[in-house]
């Protein structure tokens, strides 16, 4: 019934724990992010493990400090579907030089996708103009702008690109009104949801650690907001993810 779009089992105390409480509530499919070297076997570990759980491999612009030509020597393993987790964090980049490893490991890695034919997942914060940008570098790489909480008007100019925007908990928090109107505009063949885990866990279970099984909320909530039937709405999201990351 489900898919998390955009998770990181590897840093839950029990992956297999996780993934039994998240089939036994309707999850069909976990895409598992990689985000730097030193988790990337971890995620390919718990993905080829697990035939409803993938990987991408990608570095975080937080670590963008790190050297990413690992990155293509992992991308040949049998669950990877992606590329990523890659993008632009500028509320955490302090100064011009970081700015600038960033825009060169998420140019990089786009590089990647284009090469290798994979959809990319992007983090993006207070980066709008240069993530928006670099994609338009990229006509054929398709993207999904992972925890998606930029403006209406940003999201406007992603449609022309093809993308697709993730929902996190944050669509559920209560003073998040800006990024709901947002959804409301979103097209339904455009949404995916993710839970993030072990992150951002949605409402009613705002500040615990999260997991897949908790995307039911987010669904919930949001198939309300849609104003759409809660199993046509968790079908269509499913059909988006599987029509993004390939026939898996």
């Amino acid at each position: 019934m489900f898919v998390d779009s955009h998770c990181h089992l590897n840093y839950l105390k029990s992956s297999s724990g996780a993934l039994e409480r998240a089939r036994s509530s309707g999850v069909d499919g976990v895409l598992c992010i990689g985000v730097d070297e030193v988790g990337i076997d971890e995620v390919l570990a718990v993905a080829n493990a697990n035939d409803d759980v993938w990987a991408s491999v990608g570095l975080h612009p937080q670590s963008a400090e790190q050297d990413f030509g690992w990155i293509e020597t992992k991308l040949s393993a049998s669950s990877v579907v992606a590329v990523g987790e890659t993008g632009l964090d500028y509320k955490t980049a302090s100064d011009v030089d970081e700015r600038q490893r960033q825009l060169a490991a998420f140019e990089h890695q786009m590089c990647l996708a284009q090469k290798y034919g994979l959809p990319v997942v992007i983090h993006t914060r207070d980066a709008e103009r240069d993530t928006l940008s670099i994609l338009e570098r990229y006509p054929d790489v398709v993207g999904v702008l992972h925890c998606f909480t930029g403006t209406k008007q940003f999201a406007e100019k992603l449609f022309e690109l093809n993308a697709y925007f993730s929902a996190s908990g944050i669509v559920t928090f209560k003073k998040s009104n800006d990024l709901k109107e947002t959804f409301k505009s979103i097209p339904l063949e455009k949404i995916l949801i993710e839970t993030d885990s072990p992150y951002l866990a949605p409402e009613p279970l705002r500040g615990k650690s999260n997991e897949p099984s908790n995307i039911i909320h987010t669904a919930k909530y949001l198939a309300e907001l849609k104003e759409i039937d809660f199993e046509n709405f968790c079908k269509i999201t499913s059909n988006n993810f599987f029509k993004l990351f390939g026939n898996l």
